[in-house]
């Protein structure tokens, strides 16, 4: 949610972090992850890695508190506000991807032998779908910026490799590299569909967390119960997994566990913002917010030209 950083107070900016990590995130980590969590467990919607617990949860949190709170003054007039620092864009996107491999290889908790002949080792298959989806989703994001704006881009490159980590964390201990490079493709596609058209209705999302994690989530979801395959996962001991195994009502089900992650997100922001707003107020005022709140509020700048 660091998309309302830019006007939001930020005494209840902590506040609501707290409230938030402890009402929505803890619940829905327990319910996919928890021994007997009822949408992993009982209802076996899959997600291997954080896509339903961390990109849904935070993306569409991030788009309920950005309408609350309203557009930032600066971007009422349609101001397009890039990247301060390019380079700096760039360098964050390395580092992401490449943390990534522990956040999603990680997630098999160890780099051992498969249970079966037949399958993968479960790290080594994520590592390999997340690094798959990852570079496919940039290049294809490039080429929608070539494509749509004459012109590829750096940022085009990075906001694709974003969309593509997020997409294939939910996929990527199920998918084999061919679902991968389907995910990758995909989700590229959408998310920069979903950015347009949030341009067009002039959201404030000041970084695109609804566009690329909330949407793009959303997608990896659903397209880990169309990828999923017995071929990398045989946790059902030979049964098929998701829907190119010839199991369709798993793409049901990991729609179902995003409806419901829509739902206490969306619900649980309103919440917890209404708390917050009793106890601190929400809204930086107007002076503050066009000072900066970096000053106004921490005084301090980022960028000290006089030194």
């Amino acid at each position: 949610m660091v998309n309302s950083l830019m006007r939001m107070k930020f005494s209840a900016y902590v506040l609501f972090m707290l409230l938030w990590a402890t009402f929505v995130y803890d619940p829905l980590a327990h319910w996919v992850w928890g021994h007997n969590g009822w949408l992993g467990a009982k209802m076996t919607s899959l997600d291997f890695a954080g896509g339903t617990v961390v990109h849904m949860s935070s993306g569409w949190s991030a788009m309920t508190l950005a309408i609350i709170l309203g557009r930032r003054k600066r971007s009422a007039g349609g101001e397009e506000m890039r990247p301060h620092n390019l380079p700096l864009t760039v360098i964050g996107t390395a580092l992401l991807w490449f943390g990534w491999f522990g956040f999603n290889a990680g997630s098999a908790v160890k780099a051992a032998v498969p249970m079966h002949a037949s399958t993968w080792p479960s790290a080594a298959a994520a590592f390999t779908a997340t690094h798959i989806a990852t570079g496919t989703a940039a290049f294809t994001w490039m080429c929608l910026d070539w494509l749509f704006y004459k012109k590829p881009t750096a940022l085009g490159f990075c906001s694709g490799a974003v969309a593509g980590l997020v997409a294939i964390t939910p996929a990527c201990g199920f998918v084999n590299p061919v679902g991968a490079l389907w995910i990758g493709i995909l989700v590229s596609c959408i998310c920069f569909a979903a950015i347009r058209i949030k341009n067009v209705l002039k959201a404030d999302d000041a970084l695109d967390v609804f566009g690329v994690h909330g949407i793009g989530g959303t997608v990896g979801a659903i397209l880990t119960g169309v990828f999923a395959t017995k071929e990398i996962n045989d946790m059902r001991m030979g049964k098929p997994m998701g829907l190119i195994d010839g199991n369709p009502g798993q793409v049901i089900n990991n729609l179902t566990g995003a409806a419901i992650a829509w739902g206490l997100a969306i619900v649980g922001t309103w919440i917890i913002l209404k708390i917050c707003d009793a106890v601190t107020g929400v809204r930086a005022d107007e002076e503050a917010e066009i000072e900066g709140l970096d000053l106004s509020m921490h005084g301090e700048e980022g960028y000290n030209f006089e030194a």
